[in-house]
């Protein structure tokens, strides 16, 4: 409606100035915790909706990610389309240190994909990582107890050595969401992808390769872009949450509060957490 109405306006009395909204999207992709603000539909969906309500031409996007889970990845790249569609709003994606794995998933959800000559993108695959503790039983004399019903319903225990048949099924659903993920990266880069035959294979490139494979479209800086495109007089507009911090979490301020053993368990879920994230940014070298 604003640019309608500056349109009916005579040229004297035209804004040349464009607000691009902008939305920081930065972080491990994973369910958030009530410590722990990762990215998820959930935490996301609010920015990503206000973002396409405003009356601009696009919506740029940064992104800094490693990844995480692909079901919040997609769930965050389809919210993301179907705006896009929906508002006919053109998506810039601009990758800082990195984006990969999900964070490239999300990345895909643009009309173009910048990047630093320096950042990370690719890792187009499916990993799934854990640990194994019964020799550690046996030494300490601990002895696992499990009851089920259903034979398969402790497969793959930690505290139980690993079963062939049991890797394979991990395996057979690892195929299938790496499946998942190829055929999107396929559906938005399209013919702007290099026929390489390590393009799928979870290897991660600097931006400069990226864009050699296409998996980037150019490199630059948000700011820089987007005052080429839009003009120099051209404000970015930061999307943030309506409540700060301790609001969002209710640290202060709530009727509901936490309990000691809330905060107890929210504490040592949030240690594994952070371990987990800290792991998914180290192979990247950050």
């Amino acid at each position: 409606m604003k640019r309608l109405f500056n349109r009916l306006l005579p040229k004297s009395w035209r804004s040349t100035v464009v607000t691009i909204p902008v939305i920081r999207l930065h972080g491990t992709i994973m369910s958030g915790g009530q410590f722990r603000q990762n990215l998820s539909l959930a935490s996301t969906a609010g920015l990503i909706e206000k973002a396409f309500s405003f009356d601009a031409p696009a919506v740029a996007i940064s992104i800094n990610s490693p990844g995480g889970s692909p079901v919040q990845s997609r769930l965050i790249f389809r919210r993301i389309r179907d705006l896009a569609v929906e508002k006919n709003r053109q998506v810039l994606v601009f990758v800082e240190d990195v984006a990969a794995s999900g964070g490239y998933m999300i990345a895909v959800a643009g009309d173009e994909i910048f990047a630093d000559p320096s950042s990370i993108v690719g890792s187009i695959g499916v990993v799934s990582a854990s640990f194994g503790f019964p020799e550690l039983m046996k030494k300490i004399g601990v002895e696992r107890r499990v009851h089920t019903a259903g034979q398969n319903k402790a497969v793959l225990d930690p505290f139980k050595p690993e079963k062939n048949e049991d890797v394979e099924r991990l395996k057979a659903l690892q195929l299938e969401v790496h499946e998942t993920f190829i055929d999107l990266v396929k559906e938005r880069r399209g013919t702007k992808l290099k026929d390489d035959p390590d393009l799928f294979t979870g290897l991660f490139w600097t931006g400069k390769k990226g864009l050699e494979l296409g998996l980037v479209d150019a490199l630059g800086d948000m700011r820089t872009v987007l005052k080429t495109r839009f003009g120099a007089k051209t404000q970015l507009r930061l999307i943030t949450a309506p409540r700060g911090f301790l609001g969002r979490f209710g640290l202060f301020g709530s009727s509901k509060g936490f309990s000691a053993p809330d905060i107890a368990a929210a504490a040592a879920s949030g240690v594994i957490d952070a371990a987990e994230e800290r792991a998914l940014w180290a192979r990247f070298g950050l």
